[in-house]
């Protein structure tokens, strides 16, 4: 005797079939009725625009249908991120080994041939229909312990940002104007999404090893003696250990930048002395941006700079203290960057 299912279970649930003989889809759409809604359409053309446009949560396709046929159009349902975890099962006729073979191939879960016994129908679609729900339910809950562990590490990111902020007055805005510029250089870079976030939110700890450098130096309204400038030169490597042992990409990106962004393209920087290429890219973005920025900032030694004036600077340093093909990048982005300082 079947087993009920439960309507709360079945609440919603949209089967999609496909199937060329109007006979077999009138039988297979009763006996399938009281497991949810149902859409039929007579051809792989139309399963695959159907699918795409409602998403059901199974689709039963025969195989021998004109315009494409099951396999080709369950290839291309699981080649689509939209459709691809969506249960496919085969009703068909070819009883055959090397067409059952091919229908697993072609990524179905299942394969049933015909004439079906209507109970065993519903209990491999019901099987298939449950399982697909667990996977859905499992799925929500990783993305929603990913996003509360991403909201984390960025509770976490902006607390040693503020950390920083105490220490000097002058670092609140200019985080957020680095973090804005090293965005938009990113994006230009035809970076994925989630690295140039990465690199955009890490860059806000650029100058976090500040927090172990003295007041007495990070505060001096002068100009630093040489002895105080080796001093201030240490907090890349502070930032660093401060950084060190945090595994996600989103710290592991910050602890890149804070160890890199005073290093030069023509390996005169502190404070491994790298050049070229061998800076880590995220920390030659944040070497333009943060200098940048910082041009534009009155300090008790110096004037605030003029954009016009800031970028002559960025161009007088390409090959030199910026890599060159970033800095042309940035030059050619002058218009987008000055809106961000509006």
């Amino acid at each position: 005797m079947q087993q009920a299912i439960s309507p709360d279970f079945l609440k919603d649930t949209l089967i999609l079939i496909a199937d060329d003989d109007p006979v077999s889809l009138r039988l297979l759409s009763w006996h399938l009725r009281e497991m949810g809604e149902v859409l039929t359409c007579p051809d792989g053309v139309s399963a695959l625009a159907l699918a795409v446009e409602k998403l059901p949560d199974i689709i039963l396709l025969d195989v021998g249908m004109p315009r494409m046929n099951g396999y080709e159009a369950c290839r291309k349902l699981k080649a689509l991120p939209q459709t691809g975890s969506i249960p496919v099962i085969f009703i068909t006729g070819m009883e055959d080994e090397r067409a059952e073979t091919e229908a697993f191939s072609s990524g179905a879960v299942d394969f049933v041939t015909k004439p079906f016994n209507p109970e065993i129908l519903r209990a491999r679609t019901g099987a298939h229909l449950e399982l697909k729900k667990l996977r859905d339910d499992l799925k929500s809950q990783v993305d929603r312990r990913t996003r509360e562990l991403q909201e984390t590490q960025m509770e976490l990111l902006r607390r040693l940002a503020m950390a920083a902020e105490y220490r000097d007055s002058y670092t609140g805005a200019h985080l957020h104007r680095i973090r804005g510029v090293s965005y938009l250089l990113c994006m230009a870079l035809d970076m994925k999404e989630e690295t140039a976030q990465e690199i955009a939110s890490g860059s806000v700890l650029h100058d976090v090893g500040k927090i172990g450098i003295p007041d007495s130096i990070l505060l001096k309204p002068g100009k630093l003696t040489p002895e105080e400038f080796e001093v201030m030169k240490r907090h890349p490597v502070i930032g660093g250990d401060l950084l060190k042992g945090l595994d996600s990409p989103l710290f592991q990106k910050a602890r890149e930048i804070a160890l890199t962004h005073h290093e030069k393209w023509n390996g005169t920087g502190y404070p491994a002395g790298l050049s070229g290429e061998d800076i880590p890219l995220s920390g030659r973005i944040a070497a333009l941006c943060d200098v940048f920025d910082a041009l534009l900032q009155e300090r008790p030694y110096k004037r605030a700079w003029t954009p016009a004036e800031a970028f002559e600077e960025i161009a007088r340093g390409r090959g030199a203290h910026f890599d060159p093909t970033l800095a042309d990048l940035f030059l050619s982005l002058r218009e987008e960057i000055k809106k961000l300082y509006i």
